[in-house]
């Protein structure tokens, strides 16, 4: 188990953030999900950086790709990132992109950006594992964004994972309730969210998606022959007083002041 500092996640992702200067980032969406991969690297997913292609390894897929800054700053922990990549984003030759690029050396495991085909593919990739009967039985945690779940896709994906019983198969949504266009119940009310999830033949938990503590043990809840959504409530920007909450901050750019207010926020 190694604890990763939430604290310098955020740093870096404010690091990064100023180093694409103009080209802007997808900065609140990034800061929602800072605890739950802080989680999932240091403390849930079997997961060895020295060997991150190992087969037997636990998958990450990350479905709501706009949110890989948090992504990179979580792996770059765990050494397989430098400060001197971080300055790097969204440069050209970068592999600080804006959008997660399959790269198993550095962790990344599948290309995303598009919105709504994660939880299809993860289903696809559990499906998979379960059929090469590993002495491990590896799992697959897909992280998606509440607003993606206006997607058709994703509840083709839920019926099918229910229909195979993929308990290999941990979904994860961070509910911070913004998405590009506002509100989520102003544009495809999802609530009852949790209810909807269950009625698809998951097991779905709701948590506190900035307690660390919380995020641990819904993750390693008990799901038999059923796949399982971790519904995580978050605040956009969180951590970043004048991002918390402000949907104009789904992709930003920070000037050198607003860099440096936000740090001073965090020291």
């Amino acid at each position: 188990m190694i604890y990763l500092d939430t604290k310098m996640m955020r740093r870096d992702l404010l690091s990064m953030g100023f180093s694409a200067k103009s080209a802007g980032v997808h900065m609140g969406g990034s800061l929602s999900l800072v605890e739950i991969m802080a989680v999932l690297y240091g403390m849930v997913m079997h997961f060895d950086p020295q060997n991150p292609e190992a087969e037997d390894r636990d998958r990450l897929i990350l479905s709501k790709g706009h949110g890989v800054l948090c992504q990179y700053a979580a792996l770059k922990q765990l050494g397989l990132y430098s400060d001197d990549d971080l300055k790097t984003c969204k440069q050209n030759e970068s592999i600080i992109s804006a959008h997660p690029s399959r790269n198993l050396k550095h962790g990344i495991e599948f290309s995303s950006g598009s919105l709504g085909q994660g939880l299809s593919l993860g289903v696809g990739v559990a499906l998979s594992l379960r059929k090469k009967k590993l002495e491990r039985s590896p799992i697959v945690y897909v992280v998606m964004g509440d607003g993606e779940c206006d997607e058709g896709s994703v509840w083709e994906a839920a019926m099918a994972a229910a229909q195979f019983k993929l308990d290999n198969l941990v979904a994860i949504i961070d509910r911070n309730h913004l998405q590009y266009d506002g509100n989520t119940e102003l544009v495809i009310g999802l609530e009852n969210f949790k209810d909807k999830w269950e009625s698809f033949g998951w097991k779905c938990i709701n948590c506190n998606g900035h307690d660390e503590n919380s995020l641990k043990q819904s993750f390693e809840s008990v799901h038999e022959n059923k796949p399982m959504c971790v519904i995580a409530d978050t605040v956009k920007g969180k951590g970043i007083s004048f991002m918390e909450n402000n949907s104009s901050w789904h992709n930003g750019v920070l000037t050198q002041k607003l860099y440096e207010d936000a740090l001073k926020e965090l020291s």
